[in-house]
């Protein structure tokens, strides 16, 4: 099959031919339709997160079709479309599995890190970890809702109440998750670099009431604030802004650092959190409400040879929404 290999970080990946995976008990074997391109695969990519294994295959917001089923697999039918997110694998036996919070598990694997992920024509996935993908969404816009839409979510759910909502940093997540929130009520405010006209449109054509600078102070104080951008200096900007009992949550699964500030914007009962990965009933959860919103993804579609100009886009801020590849595009 042809795919795009990581071979060496801080390098562009290869597009080659490699060895058809087989699947092994309790796997599914799928074809790729589409998967979604995320800044984690940026931060493998970049250095930012150190290299699990040799000749990694990136991508974990896979949309596959099921095409052969190993030995134990009693979900899922041949010809099934299924979702592949991030959480891949979890032990199901330490005290985070036993108590719901999976996300946690210290021997988790994750898709496109540890295990081969969908930058490429054929992938194996754990059917205990896929979603079947709602008829609504195409195969190219469900992508984005198996990391972008499930971390998205994630992060609202762990911000608490409140009726306004700071989102930092415009991209596939926020495009997302600021369609949830509207839908739930709450007065969005979206922050972007300094001068991103485009962004801050593109938020207030999803709804958001207002948009600025990520370092403006909006009109109200926030009650919660979730940060997307891979940027420390955000979280006292977002704390700055936040009103007394705010959460602020830092949703990347890398940021740099957080420079110190003064305890006068943590004080008054503020909470600086983060999130990590997901569940498989957040996934549930989400697919289920996304669909029935609905929640529109605003894709850009690359063929999968072209996954390195996909990725320089994101990592440039060229792309309103998010970048997806498709094998089967010419």
């Amino acid at each position: 099959m042809k795919a795009m290999l990581l071979e060496q970080q801080n390098c562009p990946l290869s597009y080659t031919e490699v060895p058809d995976p087989k699947p092994g008990e309790h796997q599914l074997l799928l074809r790729v339709l589409a998967c979604g391109v995320c800044r984690t695969d940026l931060h493998i990519l970049d250095g930012d997160l150190p290299l699990p294994k040799p000749s990694l295959i990136l991508g974990h917001e896979i949309v596959g079709q099921v095409i052969e089923k190993g030995a134990g697999v009693d979900k899922f039918s041949i010809g099934d479309r299924v979702g592949v997110p991030w959480l891949g694998w979890t032990c199901g036996e330490c005290h985070y599995c036993l108590a719901g919070r999976e996300n946690l598990c210290d021997q988790a694997r994750f898709t496109g890190y540890q295990m081969d992920g969908g930058f490429a024509e054929l992938t194996l996935a754990d059917p205990r970890y896929c979603f079947l993908i709602d008829g609504y969404y195409s195969d190219i816009s469900a992508a984005p809702l198996l990391c972008a839409g499930l971390i998205g979510y994630r992060a609202l759910k762990l911000a608490g109440g409140g009726d306004n909502l700071g989102i930092y940093g415009f991209g596939a997540a926020a495009h997302l998750i600021t369609q949830v929130a509207v839908d739930q009520g709450k007065s969005v405010y979206a922050f972007t670099h300094e001068g991103d006209t485009t962004a801050q449109d593109f938020a207030k054509q999803l709804g958001a009431i207002w948009a600025g600078s990520s370092l403006a102070v909006p009109p109200k104080p926030l009650d919660a604030a979730l940060i997307f951008a891979p940027a420390g200096t955000l979280v006292p900007a977002a704390l700055e802004a936040a009103a007394k009992g705010a959460t602020v949550v830092c949703a990347g699964i890398h940021m740099t650092d957080i420079p110190a500030f003064p305890y006068r914007l943590l004080w008054g009962e503020r909470v600086v959190r983060s999130v990590a990965n997901l569940t498989r009933a957040d996934g549930l959860e989400f697919l289920a409400l996304a669909a029935g919103i609905p929640v529109n993804t605003h894709c850009v579609a690359y063929p999968l040879s072209r996954a390195n100009e996909a990725l320089n886009d994101l990592r440039e801020g060229k792309l309103s929404g998010a970048a997806v590849l498709v094998p089967s595009m010419g």
